[in-house]
């Protein structure tokens, strides 16, 4: 299984929130809002998590979804013709502002954008038939807290899609950065199965490839799927 080497198992976990870290706020994410979709790289895993989830989810034009950490809506967007209602959620005002001026170009009157932070400001009333989140869960302190949040946010019977790195050493984003270094799939299944999701599974979707001691190394992308119970 990708990310279940001893030698990346057996690293200290940092605490996140620490002074000594460097922290990407929304202020990191404001500033490369414009120039974010430039990225091919960024495009591509979007299309291959949307891909993912199409395979994993039965999809339908009545499914109301959020899009956790949507950034410009790279993942959303290529959604959004096979589902319904969408909320698109970050909290940075740059991407959003950026997702807000694709909904308008597109004429996609059942997408919409809100900034919010799930783990410090009041969850929306309205329940989702499918929650997605993409290269989002690492920069969240609390894991737990913000699956439980998942949890009651979904209509019974609704669906789960986490999309993130597999755990590694810290070099994807730096030992110095204060993100999680990726996650254990069995650890982040345990902690699913605790929130109250069932169905828990995994699948590689992608894999970043990033220059790192004079080679080129791999970091893979998983997607996690799961379900709240059905009445």
């Amino acid at each position: 299984m990708p990310g279940s080497d001893a030698s990346v198992k057996n690293l200290p976990l940092l605490p996140m929130n620490s002074p000594n870290l460097i922290q990407f706020d929304s202020a990191h994410f404001d500033s490369r809002a414009r120039q974010w979709d430039d990225n091919p790289v960024f495009v591509e895993r979007g299309l291959k998590i949307a891909q993912a989830v199409r395979e994993s989810v039965p999809l339908n034009r009545a499914m109301r979804v959020l899009d956790y950490g949507c950034g410009t809506g790279l993942l959303a967007f290529p959604l959004k013709d096979e589902v319904g209602a969408m909320l698109l959620v970050d909290t940075s005002p740059g991407m959003l502002a950026v997702a807000a001026e694709k909904i308008a170009a597109y004429g996609a009157t059942h997408m919409h954008t809100a900034k919010l932070d799930l783990v410090a400001d009041p969850a929306p009333t309205e329940k989702f038939d499918l929650i997605v989140t993409a290269m989002t869960l690492h920069h969240i302190p609390d894991t737990d807290r913000i699956l439980r949040v998942f949890h009651e946010l979904l209509a019974p019977g609704g669906h789960l899609c986490i999309a993130d790195l597999d755990r590694e050493d810290g070099s994807f984003h730096g030992i110095e950065v204060d993100v999680h270094h990726g996650f254990e799939r069995d650890d982040l299944a345990a902690r699913a199965a605790a929130a109250g999701f069932a169905d828990v599974a995994f699948r590689t979707v992608f894999s970043i490839a990033k220059a790192r001691d004079n080679a080129t190394r791999d970091y893979p992308v998983f997607l996690m799927t799961a379900r709240s119970a059905a009445l």
